[in-house]
């Protein structure tokens, strides 16, 4: 029984060895012979890209003016192709252990995936909804690309990957963004021509993650590609009712199955005639002929292979709607404030700010700034409704760790500037020495916040939150 349990296995996926005799990954069949007769010349190629590890990247954040800093602590020179602010590390640098990325100063994410957000046409002062948000890679990307104008929705159905993505744009230090925990379903029914740029980065069979994600290759079936399909189309469907005339959907997955990505826009493109596809601003493969009357536009969909660039297997289309962009008109959320809180929140801005944030919204004693003409969110499942400011407790405020991220050294009135031992030290909760002036500082570190400090003349009070000390 044994062997004939091995065998059967052995029926299903295939072993794919790198020069040592190393098992890289294993790789369904089916899978496989799909592959084969869609890449044709091409395949051995691609079967040999699974014999090498996968690329590492990570982009810098442009909202903290630190670019300079990070190529240099971790000797970045190669960039990645499709994103200008994008580089390939070294994973000995190990640059997730190091305190300017607890700063928000970069993040770590897989290359191909950064070409999708890079052609959504993002201007400043967009309304931009990114519907499967979590775990926030193109989400931080969009935001660095609004400059802080405009608003963000970050949404993410699942609860516990909906806090990842809130704690991930806290850490990048974004102002603008709101994030929900809805269904897209949910979503349509609110914000009906609402967004002039939506993100549909679907939920799907995981093709392109086999070499990177083991788990995906044990998930794969031909049942479940079937299933992302459908839901991928009732996705898209609730993304269409969300967009404003002449708008942009980018659609995209991390799979290579057709029906999953030139199939599903097909569908899309036959229903609402009223789009149509545009070619990428990057060269990427054309998407595969659908053999259908439709097979013209389909070649402008892309499509990203292991063995043709330095990252893994990814697909986008970038549909646009005809119309011409028109005035929205929607219910903006209403300013709705503690104004106990609020008065202590000001003058705790007056003695420590340069800059001034406007409360607009409360939750109990917490004070947030929404994003200017932020849409309703009564009855909605919010898990952070802007910049949280912070609390006001017992007559007096206490800032945010948000609020500390989100600022630069230049926008408060006291900085204490720390060296690498010190960043290590204040990441993991210790008290710092400090001679200066009391009252609440920034702690800085090569120029990027890392969080809050109370000075009281000799030392200074770590404020780091104790969930995120190392």
């Amino acid at each position: 029984m044994a062997f004939r349990g091995l065998r059967d296995a052995l029926r299903r996926k295939t072993y794919i060895n790198n020069a040592a005799g190393k098992t890289m990954v294993e790789l369904p069949l089916q899978f496989l012979s799909r592959m084969k007769d869609m890449l044709g010349d091409g395949y051995e190629d691609f079967v040999a890209s699974y014999r090498r590890d996968s690329f590492r990247a990570l982009r810098i954040n442009t909202l903290k003016d630190c670019e300079e800093v990070v190529k240099k602590e971790f000797e970045l020179t190669r960039r990645v192709p499709w994103c200008e602010n994008a580089y390939y590390y070294d994973e000995t640098r190990r640059p997730g252990k190091n305190p300017l990325h607890e700063g928000g100063a970069f993040y770590i994410q897989e290359p191909s995936a950064m070409a999708v957000a890079e052609n959504l046409d993002i201007r400043e002062g967009d309304r931009i909804l990114d519907l499967c948000a979590a775990p926030g890679g193109k989400s931080t990307q969009i935001a660095a690309k609004l400059k802080s104008s405009g608003i963000l929705v970050a949404n993410e159905i699942i609860p516990s990957r909906a806090k990842i993505l809130s704690q991930n744009i806290e850490r990048c230090g974004i102002r603008n963004c709101i994030v929900l925990n809805e269904t897209p379903q949910a979503l349509s029914g609110r914000f009906a021509g609402f967004f002039d740029k939506i993100l549909v980065d679907a939920p799907c069979s995981g093709e392109g993650m086999f070499r990177k994600n083991p788990l995906a290759v044990e998930e794969w079936s031909p049942d479940n590609v079937r299933m992302c399909k459908e839901r991928q189309s009732e996705i898209l469907d609730c993304a269409r009712n969300m967009l404003a005339d002449g708008g942009t959907i980018v659609y995209s997955t991390c799979t290579f199955s057709k029906e999953e990505n030139e199939d599903t826009v097909d569908a899309f493109l036959t229903k609402y005639r009223d789009f149509e596809t545009v070619a990428s601003r990057y060269a990427f493969e054309k998407g595969i002929s659908s053999g259908t009357e439709n097979a013209g536009y389909i070649e402008t969909c892309n499509r990203i292979y292991p063995h043709k660039v330095d990252g893994e297997g990814h697909f986008f289309a970038v549909l646009r709607h005809r119309g011409e962009r028109g005035e929205v008109r929607y219910a903006a959320q209403e300013k709705r404030v503690n104004s106990k809180a609020c008065a202590e929140y000001e003058q705790w801005q007056k003695d420590n700010l340069n800059v001034r944030f406007a409360p607009n919204i409360s939750f109990g004693d917490n004070l947030y700034a929404m994003p200017e003409g932020a849409p309703r969110l009564d009855r909605l499942k919010v898990e952070r409704a802007g910049l949280h400011l912070g609390v006001a407790v017992k007559n007096r405020f206490e800032p945010s760790h948000s609020l500390a991220i989100a600022l630069k050294p230049c926008e408060v009135k006291r900085v204490v500037k720390l060296s690498e031992d010190d960043a290590y030290r204040y990441i993991n909760g210790q008290t710092l020495e400090y001679e200066g002036e009391k009252g609440w500082a920034l702690a800085v570190y090569k120029g990027v916040s890392l969080g809050w400090c109370k000075c009281d003349g000799s030392y200074a009070k770590n404020h780091y939150p104790k969930g995120l000390r190392k």
